[in-house]
């Protein structure tokens, strides 16, 4: 239930962000990439932040959360050949507890 509501709630955010981004299309499109190993250790050695979240985007690709006790978090999707894009990074992450009577 709960990953359910996370996924629907990032199926309306990211729209939503990148709609209201305020920069131009050209630099939306431009993502840092590399290999997905690489990308989780440079997110743990940076910024301490750990996986937290996944869910299928869809037959091709994987969309990952990684979040640090400080409050950091990054976006990431990787792909099927293990490559993996940073969409997003912010501050102040909180991870919601699963509510009485809702099973998880």
């Amino acid at each position: 239930m709960v990953r359910n509501m996370v996924c629907g709630l990032l199926a309306v955010i990211l729209p939503t962000l990148v709609i209201a981004h305020p920069h131009s299309a050209a630099s939306q499109t431009m993502l840092s990439c590399a290999g997905r190993s690489e990308v989780v250790n440079f997110l743990d050695k940076n910024f301490a932040e750990k996986l937290t979240a996944v869910g299928l985007v869809n037959e091709n690709a994987v969309l990952e959360v990684y979040a640090a006790e400080s409050g950091t978090w990054t976006l990431v999707v990787t792909d099927v050949h293990g490559i993996s894009c940073i969409l997003l990074s912010g501050d102040n992450w909180e991870t919601m507890p699963a509510l009485p009577g809702f099973a998880t």
